[in-house]
């Protein structure tokens, strides 16, 4: 997969570089901004029994 991607990028390798560095770091901010917020009432951590 990486392969492929890093072959259909337009661009010497520093723009192929810059362009998935830019894209990695979206795909990670949506993560942190819009999916694991979305996710996180369904995890089974959030059930601490943790005693008194």
């Amino acid at each position: 997969m990486y392969g492929w991607l890093w072959h259909r990028l337009p661009g010497p390798a520093a723009v192929r570089a810059l362009i998935l560095t830019l894209a990695a770091l979206a795909v990670l901010t949506a993560c942190f901004l819009w999916l694991f917020p979305a996710i996180a009432p369904f995890m089974p951590f959030n059930e601490t029994t943790v005693g008194e």
